[in-house]
């Protein structure tokens, strides 16, 4: 009789035992199916992060630089007290870093202010006095500074406060990048709501600067403002409601002729966060890094891949740590049997069959128990892991919370508000974005395969610990005990 067929036999006469053995290997394969999908959960999270958090590097004018240069005057003259002047970012310069690989896209930034003509614009009352309130019978103020905000740009859809969802289109659309040389503009749902304006209608505002030409502009869209960014407005301020999204050449033509092609930031894409440094400093090379500056901002990608390393690598240890106890549970288990089983080695040793058949068939013996295990621990797997993930991911958001209140926010990219450029948000959004994070646990072919090497690993691990005994044991002394 071959060993086969033995071990067919003895794990069918013995059904408790081989019972008790299968629901011992379910239980140990069934964590280790959880760490292992886990792991394979937390890597797709990490690389979907790439695409949907996604990382920008900003070009803007060189603060620090255009600083120096204001102290230096100061220095050379006390007569006078310079003003730092910052150097716009011209378009064709932008042009040259978008160009470069891993930027998938790039927005321009351009804002200034105009003064309310046709309209009357919303005035805030604070405890500390109230905003500007322009057109017809308002305050006219005696300097540059107008009573309307006009943040131009390429699209809307770019902005923080409409990337974050936090604005929206309520009517009509937003600005698009087919609305570059035109007089569209979207407005907001207060100042509409209080100069009966709806979308088509015209509005007309004056210039802030230069000859205080009126321009007529016509309403594409209207937009809710986020909460936000009426409680951050600080009491001197005009009111958010008063800001008007255009195309950003329409924002360079209030400004003047000498704003012409140039921005006050430019806003680029990268596909992929992981080269954003690289990014940075092959784009440093293409721009005059005395006028201007890149900065990068990967701060959102940065803390949902802290979190979701921290899964990972809890998960890996959840593989291992179960493998090697469920190596010495088995090995303790098939000892025990072999022990109980000695007159039976005995007897096969002393009919002249080979030692390493009888390792063979306690073996094929455990290999029938853990291909049942590994079905069982297949169906199982995926509840088990989905109640740890979603543990380990509550866990690695509570801390990435704390994390990121204790530092700050992060990265180099503009602050977030109505009028920034898209990119990653706040410190209190990526803690958002961390918590929000879900691991999507499936089990695949792949999951079961590497099961199936563990579990082969572990029975052949504990299969050759407990071989010791049948090498040493003697036939005769074995028959006569």
């Amino acid at each position: 009789m071959n060993f086969f067929k033995r071990a067919w036999l003895n794990v069918w006469a013995k059904k408790g035992r081989s019972v008790l053995l299968i629901l011992v290997s379910s239980a140990i394969l069934m964590f280790v199916l959880a760490g292992l999908l886990i792991r394979s959960a937390a890597v797709k999270a990490t690389s979907q992060a790439k695409a949907d958090v996604g990382a920008t590097v900003t070009l803007s004018a060189n603060r620090q630089a255009a600083f120096k240069k204001m102290q230096s005057r100061t220095t050379s003259s006390k007569s006078s007290r310079p003003k730092m002047t910052l150097t716009p970012v011209k378009l064709s310069d932008a042009v040259k870093v978008a160009q470069l690989s891993n930027i998938s896209s790039y927005s321009v930034t351009s804002s200034t202010s105009v003064n309310a003509s046709s309209y009357e614009t919303v005035s805030t009352s604070t405890g500390m006095g109230s905003s500007n309130s322009g057109g017809p019978g308002g305050m006219k103020s005696a300097t540059s500074t107008g009573d309307t905000q006009i943040d131009g740009v390429t699209a809307t859809s770019l902005t923080t406060g409409f990337s974050n969802k936090q604005s929206k289109i309520t009517k009509g659309r937003g600005i698009t990048a087919a609305d570059k040389n035109t007089n569209n503009v979207v407005v907001e749902k207060d100042l509409a709501s209080q100069n009966n304006l709806t979308v088509g209608d015209t509005l007309t505002v004056k210039e802030a600067t230069g000859d205080k030409d009126k321009v007529k502009l016509k309403v594409v869209g209207i937009y809710k403002a986020s909460s936000t960014s009426s409680s951050n407005a600080s009491p001197m301020s005009t009111d958010p409601a008063n800001t008007m999204y255009t195309s950003y050449t329409l924002a360079n033509t209030f400004k003047g002729s000498k704003y012409a092609g140039t921005a006050d930031s430019v806003t680029f894409n990268v596909s992929n966060p992981a080269k954003v440094s690289s990014v940075k400093t092959a784009g440093k090379k293409l721009i005059n890094t005395s006028k201007y500056s890149l900065s990068t901002d990967d701060a959102s990608y940065q803390t949902v891949k802290a979190s979701m390393d921290n899964v990972e690598g809890f998960a890996n240890k959840i593989v291992w740590l179960v493998a090697i106890a469920g190596t010495i549970i088995l090995a303790l288990i098939v000892i025990l049997t072999i022990r109980e089983r000695r007159f039976e080695i005995g007897v096969l040793l002393s009919l002249g069959e080979a030692r390493w058949k009888i390792i063979a068939q306690f073996f094929t013996e455990m290999l029938m128990v853990i291909v049942v295990a590994v079905a069982i621990a297949g169906v199982g797997g995926k509840f088990v892991g989905n109640q740890l993930g979603s543990q380990l991911v509550s866990q690695s958001a509570t801390t990435t919370q704390t994390t990121s209140s204790g530092t700050g926010q992060p990265g180099g990219g503009e602050p977030s508000g109505n009028g920034g450029s898209g990119g990653p948000g706040s410190t209190g959004q990526m803690a958002k974005q961390a918590t929000d994070m879900k691991i999507a646990v499936t089990v695949s072919a792949v999951n079961l395969a590497e099961l199936g090497g563990f579990g082969l690993a572990i029975t052949f691990l504990s299969i050759m610990i407990a071989s010791g005994g049948i090498l040493r044991l003697e036939p005769k002394k074995v028959l006569i005990s």
